[in-house]
């Protein structure tokens, strides 16, 4: 057959004997076994992010946070992802996606246990950050594992089926968060939330120690044989010959820490596309999805007015409750872009997503104007946004920012992305509840969709579509 390169191997199509071919490149038990392992970071985000909504409440009372503290906690975990996306997502392009792919999930589980035992709302921050340190370096590895070693046939619908994870680690930890309280309601049950997912990451650290090193990236740093023998593992089979041209980019091997280069030349374009409107989406994202179980407690209207501890976990209860009801709206989205995202391409469903989320935005906002409380129509609104959002921006930036860049600075450009979106986070986590105190969710949400119409004018301006696109070609 002759040399050919990592991705054509990937990319190939077997024949029956008699010359019947697949419809498709088939996947190997080690694909699958790459791509149930990169699932992990998004659950376990989904997860712990969801469980500290329902912890806030909790924490806030047993350690009487002043508002400050209590818009630290809140901005820790995000802040963390900036960071560990921005710092660590680089390191994948330097020292390889394997090395970070396990160390992101060792720091997980000390930070978990540091957090699940913090003396401090002080402490507890440090810990938080840390976890989200973890989490921030899964954002580009993860992408990026999955991303180098699948047909690009169906590289839209196995990432974002391992995006939707961080859905279902949402949905999940609320309802576990809901079931723990009930059954021990005190105010230090949160702890229990944050040892609850330790046992699991030390499961996925184990599983990630038999997985193979990108034979992309280690063409690009030019070990080819390495990258055969890598190759060979990854598809469960002997004959790999890979071409020697890869190394080409040989030259840009010392360049690929430098971020300048992401700003300019045709890689300034794929930055904008990528960042920008990943920070627009995530003002609204995170805020509405952190602090829900406030806003649907307060809207239902059977809040307990009294300051006692039973008062305080019956409306954290409360809010828990209306949030999984929310978060249909969620998975159901979340389903939809991984059925559409290679069929209809990413661009058009960023759009149509960020139109969506100022639609549902709006209607949550109408229902609550004045002193009339409509929570039909509120919860409607919150539905709607959470479908557009899982069905355009919250996943499609996802997987945009792991396919424009070329592979010497795929993680890094994916991580400087991540980070990006994640200020937005932070942004909102820590100002949100100040806002939301004196604003009302009247004027708040309003302002959050105009933020999301402003993403769909970014994403069309700066489009570049890869559905389908062979990675070896960006």
């Amino acid at each position: 057959m002759g040399k050919r390169s990592v991705q054509a191997y990937i990319e190939e199509v077997p024949s029956w004997e008699g010359g019947v071919r697949l419809s498709g490149p088939p996947l190997s038990s080690m694909q699958w076994l790459v791509w149930s392992l990169a699932t992990a970071g998004k659950f376990f985000e989904g997860l712990i992010v969801f469980m500290g909504g329902i912890a806030l409440p909790l924490i806030d009372s047993e350690f009487a946070m002043t508002s400050a503290d209590k818009g630290l906690v809140t901005a820790a975990t995000l802040a963390g992802i900036l960071i560990g996306a921005l710092c660590l997502g680089g390191l994948a392009d330097r020292f390889g996606r394997k090395p970070v792919f396990i160390g992101e999930m060792v720091l997980l589980a000390g930070a978990l246990i540091a957090a699940a035992f913090s003396p401090s709302a002080h402490t507890l921050v440090a810990a938080l950050f840390v976890i989200g340190v973890a989490l921030g370096a899964d954002y580009p590895t993860a992408h990026l594992v999955i991303s180098e070693s699948i047909p690009a046939s169906v590289r839209g619908r196995l990432v974002l089926g391992a995006f939707s994870f961080q859905a279902l680690g949402a949905v999940l930890g609320t309802a576990i968060a809901a079931v723990v309280l009930d059954s021990k309601p005190e105010l230090s049950t949160w702890r229990i939330f944050y040892l609850i997912p330790v046992v699991p990451v030390l499961l996925v650290v184990w599983g990630r120690l038999f997985l193979p090193e990108s034979s992309h990236w280690l063409v690009s740093k030019g070990n080819v044989k390495k990258a055969e023998k890598q190759l060979r593992k990854l598809l469960g089979r002997k004959d790999v010959d890979l071409l020697d041209l890869e190394i080409a980019e040989e030259g840009h091997i010392e360049r690929s820490t430098d971020w300048r280069q992401l700003f300019t030349g045709k890689l300034q374009r794929a930055t904008i596309l990528a960042s920008v409107p990943w920070f627009l989406q995530d003002l609204s994202t995170y805020g509405i999805g952190i602090f829900t179980p406030v806003i649907i407690a307060a809207a239902f209207g059977a809040e307990a007015k009294e300051h006692t501890v039973a008062a305080i976990i019956h409306n954290d209860l409360l809010g828990a409750r209306g949030t999984a009801l929310v978060d249909v709206g969620f998975l159901v989205g979340i389903a939809c872009a991984i059925a559409l995202a290679d069929r209809w391409g990413r661009i058009p469903l960023q759009i149509l997503g960020f139109v969506g989320c100022a639609a549902g935005l709006l209607i949550a906002a109408l229902g609550n104007l004045g002193n009339h409380t409509n929570v039909v129509v509120i919860v409607a609104g919150f539905v709607l946004f959470q479908f557009m959002t899982n069905l355009g921006p919250n996943s499609q930036t996802y997987l945009l920012a792991g396919e424009v860049f070329p592979t010497r600075v795929r993680g890094l450009g994916a991580g400087l992305a991540a980070a990006i979106g994640k200020a937005g986070a932070v942004l909102t986590a820590f100002l949100f509840p100040t806002l939301l105190a004196e604003w009302g969710t009247e004027r708040l949400l309003p302002l959050l969709a105009i933020t999301s119409l402003v993403g769909a004018v970014i994403t069309w301006i700066y489009r570049i579509e890869t559905t389908g696109i062979d990675i070896d070609a960006i």
